[in-house]
């Protein structure tokens, strides 16, 4: 495989601290690397030194001089003051970039819902990342860097981003490197995963559940080196302790000896772990939706977000959902919390409900962004009882993985993936019997995932889960039901996998979806809802079928037309003008023909309102 990027003896630091140390690795054809590890252990500072969007204090970067690296950075960057379709594909007309099935491929995955004249500052941050997406997947690149990629994408578009790298290139050509917290994605596309900790990056071969297995057993034999240096640490301190008459030139030799033992042991990892909360005893009746419906807010009249839906959450549940973006996920939650109230039906609540909600934003920490994070659970208890024993609030909030010095830091000065860690556990601590969680995993790392999913795991009260994540779901959750866009809520007894089938078959039947517009599909099909009125639907049908038709046959045009262009180098270079002559005749009468079938498309997918 051939080298197409890397770095060497790269180190990085802030301040006092060192993110990396001495670094060294590259990138080779085929190479599909997720790299995971702490917030803040220099993932993302890593991808940019790779992809020379920043410099390192020393070592340096390499890459072949073809090389052409594709970097899709984790805040937002585009231009707002640009329309959806300038931002990405630029000053090209509309049949250059339509007549590329790649590029119509991206199109239909990412922005099928987005206004194509829209302004991008008029955008949802969601949209905007989809944007973001497509304006680099759209380009011809060797390596491609995802810092986040699947942040703001539904289960449906992460799913559509895996089958799209996966199927991107050969499998011995291209590589990518993505930072993800979505361990299902990891596994589905990556064939090594590089793990960042302590300043230094571990390698290992297969995705993220090959990784934990690696890293168990890594684990496992440095706990049997560790106990072996502990008994000798041990035996040289008792040593020391032996009295006065040992206490000469030796005992000195033998305590630099026990400094040598320990010098190189590094400062143990933050231990990100939840414990079980004492839990309010729940009644047989917890929350119950009946017969629900809820109209947009701002829609014309008869629009309807829910309806008719009906919900039964029992004691100890653990509910899934999933929907696509802006089928009301969000809202079911603020109906079973009773932050609003639905346009007809009954919300029952049992009288000895008392519920939490995670949200997306953790504004909630806005009203305490100038305390420190220590005295935003002393407001909350002192000491709390914890499995028998009783916690101080410091005690217990290092527990959660914030450090003596990180106790002590601003809430305002706190990451993101910190703030929803420190909002979960001032939940928890209020013993709430009913916990509504919306995107959990945004801004978590693997670790701090792996630590919520084991408190989620033993917790006792009645879970309610809103999330892309396939992984988190099929861990935390018994069932799952999902939204989508046509105002019910279906039951998946199959899963996310049957979620997914429903929805393949809601784009190729033309059903309602949900949001501004239903996503169009990778095969070109898209939803009825976003189809301009008058088009029957006998005519929406006849246009995907064209669509389908014309894909293949410009497919089968750019073959011959590479093959023309092949054949009239060799006759230009042998100077046979006479059958360059008749060569560049087909190629004229082959571009005409792509041309009308250009035309047909855009016909095609004006009918589908794309």
């Amino acid at each position: 495989m051939a080298h197409l990027l890397g770095g060497e003896n790269l180190t990085v630091s802030f301040a006092t601290r060192t993110v990396l140390d001495g670094v060294t690795l590259g990138l080779e054809d085929g190479d599909r690397i997720g790299m995971v590890g702490r917030n803040g252990d220099g993932k993302s500072t890593l991808m940019r030194l790779l992809a020379l969007r920043s410099t390192p204090d020393s070592g340096r970067v390499t890459k072949r001089g073809d090389v052409n690296v594709g970097y899709l950075d984790q805040g937002d960057v585009l231009d707002g003051d640009l329309t959806v379709g300038a931002a990405i594909v630029g000053d090209r007309a509309d049949h250059e970039w339509a007549a590329n099935a790649k590029i119509r491929e991206v199109m239909g995955g990412l922005v099928g819902d987005v206004d194509w004249h829209a302004n991008v500052h008029a955008l949802s941050g969601g949209q905007k990342r989809r944007v973001a997406l497509a304006k680099l997947l759209i380009e011809d690149h060797d390596v491609i860097m995802l810092d986040e990629p699947t942040n703001h994408l539904d289960v449906e578009g992460v799913a559509w981003l895996a089958r799209h790298l996966k199927t991107r290139w050969r499998a011995n050509q291209g590589a990518f490197l993505v930072v993800t917290h979505d361990r299902w994605f990891l596994d589905e596309v990556c064939n090594y995963t590089w793990e960042v900790h302590d300043a230094m990056v571990d390698m290992f071969d297969g995705g993220y559940a090959a990784y934990v297995l690696a890293r168990a057993e890594r684990d496992r034999m440095a706990a049997v080196v560790e106990g072996k240096r502990q008994q000798l640490v041990k035996k040289e301190l008792a040593w020391l302790r032996r009295g006065a008459p040992a206490r000469t030139a030796k005992p000195k030799f033998r305590i630099e000896a026990a400094n040598d033992l320990i010098a190189d042991v590094p400062d143990p990892r933050d231990s990100v772990a939840l414990s079980k909360m004492a839990t309010a005893r729940l009644g047989k009746d917890v929350l119950d939706l009946e017969n629900v419906s809820l109209d947009f807010l701002g829609g014309e009249d008869g629009q309807k977000l829910f309806d008719n839906i009906t919900l039964r959450l029992a004691p100890g549940e653990r509910l899934g959902l999933v929907g696509v973006n802006g089928a009301g996920k969000s809202t079911l939650l603020k109906l079973l919390n009773g932050e609003i109230q639905p346009s007809s039906g009954k919300v029952k609540r049992g009288k000895t409900v008392v519920t939490a909600v995670l949200t997306q934003d953790v504004k909630e920490l806005d009203e305490v962004s100038d305390l420190r994070v220590i005295e935003v659970i002393e407001r909350e208890k002192r000491s709390f009882s914890v499995g028998g024993k009783e916690f101080t609030a410091g005690q217990l909030v290092e527990q959660l993985g914030f450090t003596k010095e990180k106790q002590w830091t601003p809430v305002s000065d706190l990451s993101g993936g910190e703030r929803r860690r420190l909002q979960l556990l001032r939940l928890l601590v209020g013993e709430p019997n009913v916990l509504m969680l919306d995107e959990p995993t945004n801004d978590l790392d693997t670790d701090t995932l792996a630590a919520v999913e084991d408190v989620l795991d033993g917790w006792p009260g009645t879970l309610v889960v809103v999330s892309h994540d396939r992984y988190l779901l099929e861990r935390v959750t018994d069932n799952q039901m999902a939204l989508l866009g046509d105002g019910k809520l279906r039951g998946l007894p199959g899963g996310v996998d049957q979620y997914l089938e429903l929805r393949e078959a809601a784009l190729a039947s033309g059903a309602v979806g949900g949001g501004s517009g239903a996503p169009t599909s990778a095969s070109g099909g898209t939803s009825s809802s976003a189809a301009p009125a008058g088009a029957s639907e006998a005519e929406k049908r006849e246009a995907r079928k064209d669509l389908n038709r014309i894909d293949r046959q410009l497919g089968k045009i750019s073959q011959q037309e590479e093959k023309l262009h092949t054949q009239m180098a060799a006759k230009s270079e042998s100077g046979d003008f006479d059958a360059l002559g008749e060569l560049n005749a087909k190629l004229q009468e082959l571009l005409e023909e792509k041309e009308g079938l250009e035309l047909e498309w855009l016909e095609a997918a004006e009918i589908l309102g794309e």
